[in-house]
C-alpha cells in the first residue's frame, strides 16, 4: 500500500475552507429571497419572479443534501486534524528531557 503524506497545516486550511463553503450554502436562501424581492414584478408580470421561486425550491433540497454531506466531511477533517495535533503535542511532551535525564545519556 502506498503511503500518503498530508501536512496538518493543509488539513487546517481545508477545514477553514469547508466551513466557509458551509456558511455560503446556509446563507444562499436569504440571498435568493433578496433577489426575488429585487426582481419584484416588472410591468405587473410575475414570470421572472416565479422562475426564481421555482429555482430556489428545487435548489433548496439539493443544497440541504450538500450541506449535510459537507458537514460530515468538515467534521471528519477537523477531527483528524485535532487528533494529529493532540498526538504531536503529547509526543513532544513525552520526548522532553527532564533536568536529570542528561545524566543518563550516552557519552563519547
Amino acid at each position: 500500500m502506498t503511503d500518503v503524506y498530508i501536512k496538518v497545516d493543509h488539513l487546517n486550511r481545508l477545514n477553514g475552507s469547508l466551513k466557509q463553503i458551509l456558511v455560503e450554502f446556509q446563507d444562499a436562501a436569504k440571498r435568493t429571497d433578496d433577489l426575488q424581492n429585487l426582481i419584484d414584478r416588472p410591468d405587473g408580470r410575475s414570470g421572472l419572479h416565479d422562475k426564481t421561486h421555482d429555482f430556489e425550491g428545487g435548489w433548496d433540497d439539493r443544497r440541504n443534501a450538500l450541506v449535510e454531506k459537507l458537514s460530515g466531511i468538515q467534521a471528519a477533517v477537523e477531527s483528524t486534524c485535532k487528533g494529529w495535533q493532540d498526538f504531536d503535542l503529547q509526543l513532544s511532551k513525552d520526548l522532553e528531557l527532564k533536568e536529570d535525564d542528561g545524566r543518563n545519556l550516552p557519552r563519547r
